[in-house]
């Protein structure tokens, strides 16, 4: 190889090692010891810790230290910060990270005397080379008695995707924004903690080897009260993440259970509101649901009767219920579902025929004079009563979506049909005769929807009655308007006297065409959709300034004002 070739080589392994520490560099990394009286090796650690060129701040966090701990990592160059009481090996970790500003943070033990440099980069370095998210270590020795008789038993049973020699190691590292996810411990549960929650947050975890380390082995006591907060975070770890109730035998036929009460629901619901679906499928789908239940309804049944024996304190049998609940809710929304169907069945020479028709909910909040939210319909229509065949009894709700109100006048065919409110408990049925009923094209036991009103009844002239008690000068009158599908953008417009507002509401106008108000069959003033778009237009009632503001608004009605070529739409009268 010539010696220009030579030299070409060189320069591209040189760039290639300067690109190599530039991406190591590019991370910022953090090394928190957490300490419990370690003073006699605390500062071996982290003068270790520091060797490495790429970490930039060793934080010792003293757990409520009573020795020389803290003067001993200050003299080795750490940050200390301190807490007053001993907390746990779990908050100290959770203090250090608060108080760390590395992206990269290493948690390493202070009782570890032969750490190296090379053991600490071990467990930095596959996350500075973005290998993982999280590195937990393993090292040459016998796994502790902990992990053995309680950490793998546990986590083979309620965990078995997890495979790690050393579950219970004390030094792992991991990228701030994935730790940030988890959930530290506040004791020495905080290592199987960690590993748990990353595998569910889909973190990648390494396992790495850092080889021989020595530290002092705990006395029985400390290793009870560790095996004690292991347990108990698995458990709360299997808690929390469904894998009791997934082995759970009881548990498992109470889903089953639910399981079936939701398909005969899905097949019930899929026969009458899903066409196109075939029927067959939606009927195989309920008789699987039916299936199930039964099945699984005597299993528990057989499973519980024992249990109930067994259950002689209050606590045991709330819990007993709670867990049942599931199922006598599901159970509640088919029968709801089922009686629903039976009351809008009819039965005539052996047919059975189901029609549905829906209540419909109705959010409207410009209507002032009614509910904002209710739930309205569908309506009966029967006859009326005796006597009342110049009376049409309608429902309140069915009043709200028209516009209308009791005392108020219906006029079907030329013929006055005055307007009442329902009778106790026919709070959703309309009393019609059987003329207006003909007229309409309507027949007894009919079922009409609330959306379907304005259809129905379109066309009809209303007079909407009025009073006004407190002006000077008593008046009585009435809004006409005819009922029609919902028009958009409607007009609002308000009605004074001298100030005083006499009636406000709002409706359709039509474009080419005239309104006027009377007064004892005086017109007072007429006005136009011109008149409309000004915005508003005065007039004169005796020394008194009337006036009228019409102002567009995003809104909704069904009154679609009646013109002059008809009648006014609005009458007044003096009270006699």
């Amino acid at each position: 190889m010539r010696r220009g070739e030579k030299l070409s080589w060189l320069v591209v392994l040189i760039v290639l090692l300067l690109a190599s520490v530039k991406s190591t560099k590019s991370h910022s990394v953090s090394v928190v010891i957490p300490a419990f009286n370690e003073e006699a090796t605390v500062a071996q650690v982290v003068k270790v810790a520091r060797k490495l060129s790429y970490v930039d701040e060793v934080i010792v966090v003293n757990d409520g230290s009573s020795d020389r701990t803290v003067e001993e990592a200050e003299s080795a160059g750490a940050t200390v910060i301190s807490h007053e009481t001993n907390q746990g090996k779990g908050a100290a970790i959770k203090t250090g990270f608060k108080n760390s500003h590395g992206d990269i943070v290493a948690f390493i033990d202070a009782d570890v005397s032969n750490f190296t440099p090379t053991k600490i980069d071990k467990i930095i370095k596959p996350i500075l080379e973005d290998k993982t998210d999280i590195t937990k270590t393993k090292f040459a020795r016998e796994s502790g008695r902990v992990t053995e008789l309680t950490a793998k038993p546990l986590l083979g049973f309620f965990f078995p995707e997890l495979k790690y020699e050393q579950p219970l190691s004390g030094q792992f590292a991991g990228k701030r924004s994935a730790l940030s996810k988890i959930k530290f411990e506040k004791d020495y549960g905080v290592d199987v903690g960690i590993v748990l929650d990353a595998d569910v947050h889909g973190m990648s975890i390494l396992e790495v080897d850092i080889g021989d380390i020595s530290h002092d082995m705990s006395p029985l006591s400390d290793l009870n009260k560790m095996a004690n907060e292991v347990v108990r975070t698995i458990i709360d770890r299997a808690v929390d993440y469904g894998r009791v109730t997934m082995m759970d035998t009881l548990g498992n036929y109470i889903r089953m259970a639910i399981m079936g009460l939701s398909l005969i629901i899905l097949g019930l619901f899929m026969i009458f509101f899903v066409p196109f679906i075939p029927v067959f499928v939606s009927v195989i789908v309920a008789i699987i649901g039916i299936a199930l239940t039964i099945a699984y309804v005597i299993k528990i049944i057989k499973r519980s009767i024992p249990i109930l024996r067994k259950s002689n304190t209050s606590s045991a049998l709330k819990s007993f219920i709670k867990m049942h609940f599931p199922v006598i809710v599901s159970g509640l929304i088919l029968i709801l579902m089922l009686s629903t169907f039976l009351a809008a069945a009819n039965f005539d020479d052996g047919r059975v025929s189901v029609e549905l028709t829906s209540r419909n909910f109705v959010y409207s909040p410009s209507d002032s004079y009614h509910d904002t939210i209710s739930v309205r319909g569908p309506y009966t229509i029967d006859s009326a009563i005796e006597n009342e065949t110049d009376i049409i009894r309608i429902p309140q709700d069915a009043l709200s979506t028209m516009e209308m109100s009791e005392n108020d006048t219906m006029i079907i065919d030329e013929k006055s049909y005055f307007v009442n409110g329902t009778r106790d408990g026919e709070s959703d049925t309309f009393r019609i005769s059987k003329n207006a009923r003909k007229d309409l094209g309507l027949y007894p036991r009919e079922v009409v929807p609330n959306s379907k009103l304005c259809d129905v009844f379109g066309g009809i002239i209303v007079k909407h009655n009025i009073n006004f008690d407190d002006l000077e000068d008593d008046l009585e009158g009435y809004v006409e308007f005819s009922i029609s599908p919902v028009s958009r953008n409607a007009t609002f417009f308000n009605l004074t006297l001298d100030n005083e507002s006499l009636i406000s509401s709002v409706g359709y106008f039509k474009n080419n065409a005239s309104y006027h108000i009377n007064y004892d069959d005086s017109v007072l003033c007429s006005f136009t959709k011109e008149d409309i778009n000004n915005g508003n237009m005065t007039f004169k009632y005796g020394d008194k300034e009337g006036k009228i503001v019409f102002e567009d608004r995003n809104n909704t009605s069904i009154r679609d004002f009646v013109t002059s070529d008809r009648d006014a739409f609005v009458k007044l009268y003096t009270l006699d």
